[in-house]
């Protein structure tokens, strides 16, 4: 045993694993439950269960579902791969970083999910413009120099686009399509 501590544990050190660790595996155990149950009844229950952490960890780190489902999509994201070299080289980039994102099994589903819940659920339409879309919006802003308005409409063709395919064909989007979307967008951003 540590001196001065009765658990043995190092002084300062609180009881349990390391935030990170549970994180991760939260955020693992998320989209696996996801893409194996959809996301409606993928529940926090089922969640904590598959992650083998009790319901109030989850609820103690994320008050609820949508704000769950929010970080772990801000995890599995991570920063957008932008070198900031070509106008055209980095919307290519976003691109294809979110063709490959959304292809990940229980991504979609988790996208597509929060999002209806946020139609009807103000709070979360907040967490998710805030802590999810406005970072990337401000990262395209700058590497496109375009505008919120602009940026946002490229935000929602991309991701709108990409959710509809894997609603209707379960598949990410071809390579043949990515290429097409990809050259939409640079013509119409440069009227």
């Amino acid at each position: 045993m540590a001196p001065g501590t009765p658990s043995g544990r190092p002084p300062g050190r609180p009881p349990g694993r390391p935030r990170s660790s549970v994180d991760a595996e939260v955020f693992a155990a998320t989209l696996r439950t996801v893409h194996e149950l959809g996301y409606t009844r993928a529940t926090v229950d089922r969640i904590a269960a598959a992650a083998g952490v009790a319901k109030t960890t989850i609820y103690r780190r994320w008050p609820s579902k949508g704000e769950l489902i929010t970080a772990c999509l801000i995890d599995t994201f991570g920063p957008l791969p932008l070198t900031g070299r070509d106008r055209d080289e980095d919307l290519a980039a976003a691109i294809r970083w979110g063709v490959a994102k959304i292809g990940e099994p229980g991504v979609a589903a988790a996208f597509a999910g929060v999002f209806t819940d946020a139609v009807s659920d103000p709070a979360l339409r907040e967490v998710l413009t805030t802590r999810l879309q406005d970072p990337y919006r401000i990262a395209l802003q700058e590497a496109l120099g375009e505008s919120e308005q602009r940026v946002l409409f490229v935000v929602d063709v991309v991701v709108g686009t990409l959710l509809h395919r894997m609603g209707i064909t379960g598949e990410p989007m071809v390579e043949s399509d990515v290429e097409l979307m990809i050259d939409m967008l640079r013509h119409a951003l440069r009227t």
